[in-house]
C-alpha cells in the first residue's frame, strides 16, 4: 500500500510539472485511452489531415511494443515519438516528461498523448494533459462504461468511435449512451466516424474551444 502511495505521489508530483509546462507553452494535451482496437491510432491519423494547416499537432504514442502506430502517423506528416513501455500497461508522468524533451513543443498548438491501450491502469496515471479522452467503439459492446467505470469516471470527453460500423456491429447505441452517462455524467459525448468523418466538425469545435488562450 505505502509504495503503491508513493507511485502515485511522484506520478501526482510529476503530472503537475508536466502541466504547468505545457500551460507555460500555450499547449492543448490531450490523453487518448481506450481498449485496444477502439480506434485510437485511426482517430488520430484523421486529426492529422483534417487539421493540417489549422492545428500543428505533434504525437507521443505509447505501446508495448513495436513502433506500427508511429509510423502510420508520420505518414500524416506530423511530429512522433514513440515509447516502448515494455511490460508496463500505462504511461505515466515521466514518461511523458522525457518524450516531450525530443518532441518540437514551441512549432505545435495541440499535443497528443495515446497511452496505452487498456482500460484499467491509464485511469490511475495523470500526465499533466488537460483533456482526458476516453474512447468507447460501437464494435466492442455497450456495457464497457459499467465494467471499466473508473476510466470513464476520469474523462472529459467520450467519444462513441466506428459509428460506420455500429448497425452491422448490433450496436444498441441507447444503451450505450445512457451508460456512459449513468457513469461519467460529467463528460461531453460525441459519437464520431474517423473512417466516414461523420462527427468530427463537432469533435473539432470542442477542440478549439478548449485551447488556451
Amino acid at each position: 500500500m505505502e509504495v503503491n502511495q508513493s507511485i502515485f505521489a511522484r506520478n501526482d508530483r510529476m503530472a503537475e510539472q508536466n502541466r504547468g509546462f505545457f500551460k507555460a507553452k500555450k499547449l492543448l494535451v490531450l490523453n487518448v485511452l481506450s481498449s485496444p482496437g477502439s480506434g485510437k491510432t485511426t482517430l488520430l491519423e484523421r486529426m492529422g489531415t483534417d487539421l493540417a494547416g489549422r492545428l500543428r499537432m505533434g504525437v507521443i504514442v505509447g505501446d508495448l511494443a513495436t513502433d506500427n502506430d508511429a509510423r502510420r502517423l508520420r505518414t500524416r506528416g506530423l511530429p512522433v515519438i514513440q515509447i516502448a513501455t515494455g511490460t508496463l500497461c500505462h504511461l505515466d508522468a515521466a514518461m511523458v516528461q522525457q518524450a516531450m524533451e525530443k518532441m518540437p513543443l514551441d512549432q505545435m498548438d495541440l499535443l497528443v498523448i495515446e497511452n496505452v491501450g487498456n482500460l484499467v491502469c491509464p485511469a490511475s496515471f495523470d500526465l499533466g494533459e488537460k483533456i482526458r479522452v476516453v474512447l468507447l467503439s460501437s464494435t466492442e459492446g455497450e456495457d464497457k462504461p459499467l465494467k471499466y467505470p473508473p476510466i470513464f469516471q476520469s474523462a472529459h470527453v467520450v467519444l462513441v468511435t466506428k459509428m460506420d460500423m455500429a448497425q452491422a456491429a448490433g450496436f444498441d447505441r441507447e444503451t450505450a449512451l445512457n451508460n456512459i452517462r449513468r457513469v461519467a455524467p460529467q463528460a461531453a459525448v460525441m459519437e464520431i466516424s474517423s473512417k466516414t468523418g461523420a462527427g468530427m466538425d463537432a469533435w473539432y469545435s470542442h477542440l478549439s474551444s478548449q485551447r488556451p488562450a
